[in-house]
């Protein structure tokens, strides 16, 4: 059996209730919760964390094991140099997940540190992204 981990940063525990127009209104368990039954055939774990150091922890204890890291780091995305160390110390594969598209928002979301370690990224197509990520780990 496959096992894929994903691993969510700050705020995303708040989806479903903030910015329904950007984030919708499935709260983030009920999809994981959606996409274990879609996927009876893979362990798919989750880890959300609102502190970038238990991030770094969670990719370095799953990511010598894990077939796969889906990470969406949220704001972290654009500032950790420490996320991005992690993502390349570890051999899981991992892709990169935004729920909204960061190039069209804000500037400052352009600027994304974490793209060049992940094998790929997908963003801007809400919470599917985390199902095509899964895919491509596949």
């Amino acid at each position: 059996m496959k096992r894929i981990e994903i691993i969510n940063g700050p705020n995303l525990n708040l989806t479903g209730r903030r910015e329904q127009e950007v984030y919708g209104t499935t709260t983030m368990e009920e999809y994981i919760g959606s996409l274990r039954s879609r996927f009876p055939e893979v362990e798919i774990g989750y880890f959300q964390s609102n502190i970038e150091g238990e991030m770094v922890s969670r990719i370095q204890e799953v990511g010598f094991t894990a077939d796969g890291i889906i990470l969406n780091a949220g704001g972290y995305s654009h500032t950790s140099v420490a996320i991005l160390d992690a993502v390349k110390a570890v051999t899981a594969p991992t892709v990169e997940v935004h729920i909204s598209n960061i190039f069209a928002r804000e500037e400052y979301r352009h600027q994304n540190l974490l793209t060049s370690a992940c094998r790929g990224m997908v963003c801007g197509l809400g919470l599917q992204g985390y199902e095509l990520a899964l895919r491509a780990l596949l």
